[in-house]
């Protein structure tokens, strides 16, 4: 054989094997979209990004913005005087943004504490099935949240990390049927200022939520957050809240009582309300949703 032919050869041979990894890489593509298009993707499985006091798995999605206002007041043993509890009131303004169908962002205020407060949220799976089946969707979310609050004692030594919490909590939900929605949320909250030595800077929990659709627009919820064991444990109560939520077009109302008053989850470890004293109270959610795609 010469060597015209040698090299004729080459790059016939060349040629082939490119086209044959070229044809590889288009059959793996039309696999990849044909799972695509076969894969049906689970939606709606709660109304809101919030269920009462804490978050939810769902994401705003992109170019969507939910303005949200958060009431809580006072226990219902308050009385007539105090027109049990709605004298007495607590709330947060906040906002969410979703930068990506997967990502949102949020910022809030709350005047209990002069509490300001920013997240991130992301959802890493969604429950699907189809030619992908996900069983549950997995939803990431971390926060970090400011206190203004002035300090008992001036003369201390005013440190701008004292002031300082972090959230940081793994959202597993399943949307069992069409009427029937539940999830688990394990989770850490950490402050770098406690009051004393009998209480934790981190303090781990596990929160449970499910949702009972009573139509098309309304909803049964409920939510509980159990600390695990630790000297916090020992001096605070777990959060429990019932509620209803009524979807009306581009807002969702949430109505519900809880003896907590914390409207995000930096609450958690401060509540010391008893439903069996009577240390529960009425409390509301507003979130009206903002569609700013051009």
């Amino acid at each position: 054989m010469t060597s015209l032919s040698k090299y004729i050869l080459i790059i016939v041979l060349s040629n082939l094997t490119l086209s044959l990894k070229a044809q590889s890489l288009l059959d793996m593509l039309e696999e990849e979209n044909k799972i695509e298009q076969d894969t049906i993707i689970v939606t709606g499985t709660f109304k809101s990004t919030r269920l009462i006091n804490g978050q939810t798995s769902e994401i705003c999605g992109k170019n969507q913005m939910n303005f949200i206002i958060s009431h809580r007041f006072g226990d219902i043993k308050m009385g007539g005087y105090e027109l049990w509890g709605l004298d007495h009131s607590l709330i947060r303004l906040g906002l969410e943004y979703g930068l990506m169908n997967k990502l949102d962002i949020g910022i809030g205020r709350s005047n209990e504490n002069k509490l300001i407060d920013g997240y991130i949220k992301y959802k890493i799976l969604s429950q699907s099935s189809g030619a992908r089946n996900i069983p549950v969707t997995l939803t990431w979310y971390s926060s970090i949240a400011y206190t203004d609050h002035m300090w008992s004692d001036p003369n201390r030594n005013n440190l701008f990390t004292s002031r300082l919490f972090y959230v940081h909590q793994a959202i597993i939900s399943r949307k069992f049927s069409d009427r029937i929605s539940l999830q688990v949320t394990p989770g850490v909250v950490h402050r770098n200022l406690v009051e004393n030595n009998d209480d934790q800077n981190d303090v781990p929990y596990i929160g449970f939520g499910g949702r009972i659709k009573l139509t098309s627009r309304i909803s049964l919820n409920g939510e509980y957050f159990w600390i695990l064991p630790g000297k916090t444990a020992e001096n605070t109560v777990n959060s429990l809240a019932f509620g209803f939520d009524i979807e009306t077009g581009g807002h969702v109302f949430q109505l519900h009582f809880s003896n907590s008053r914390g409207r995000t989850e930096q609450g958690i470890p401060n509540n010391v309300n008893d439903w069996l004293d009577g240390e529960f109270g009425f409390g509301f959610n507003i979130i009206r949703n903002f569609n700013l795609k051009k």
